[in-house]
């Protein structure tokens, strides 16, 4: 990787996630690929949405091209690829971490892609660790979460869907 394209993916990778602002975007797995086009040296960022219809890709393009512009490439592009999926597999561990600290309960692994969809019946509390919790919606502060409570600290939590 040349160096450009390294203070490159160091500066895109640093790119907060503008709706689970603790995370990142290359924490949540959405950035695939930051290279340099070799015919006219600019660089190029991938990114796959967390689903289709994510309503925050245009604020992380705009993010990702300020980034890039900061750090000395003002004609980057940024492309938006669908295949593959993106998937709560491509989470980080820091991810996952930086989720359960802030009081979302990290997804688990997602569901196969063929076969029997497993069944989910309580989500462990990232507060207080307890596993008597409750569903409340399907729909949390944002579309990719779910909100639940735990009956044990009785504190409502977000929850990130596994996809």
């Amino acid at each position: 990787m040349a160096r450009s394209t390294v203070s490159a993916r160091a500066a895109v990778a640093a790119v907060v996630d503008p709706e689970i602002r603790v995370v990142t975007i290359e924490e949540l797995g959405i950035l695939r690929e930051v290279r340099q086009d070799p015919e006219t040296g600019r660089v190029v960022v991938t990114i796959t949405p967390t689903y289709t219809g994510c309503p925050a890709m245009d604020v992380i393009r705009q993010d990702i091209r300020a980034a890039l512009a900061a750090a000395g490439h003002p004609d980057a592009e940024v492309e938006t690829v669908y295949a593959p999926a993106w998937s709560t597999d491509w989470v980080s561990p820091s991810g996952r971490a930086k989720l359960a600290a802030a009081g979302i309960a990290p997804p688990g692994p997602a569901a196969p892609r063929s076969g029997p969809v497993p069944l989910r019946l309580t989500v462990r509390c990232p507060r207080c660790d307890s596993v008597d919790t409750e569903q409340v919606s399907r729909f949390g502060s944002t579309a990719c979460k779910a909100l639940w409570r735990c009956r044990a600290c009785r504190e409502p939590f977000d929850q990130m869907k596994a996809l």
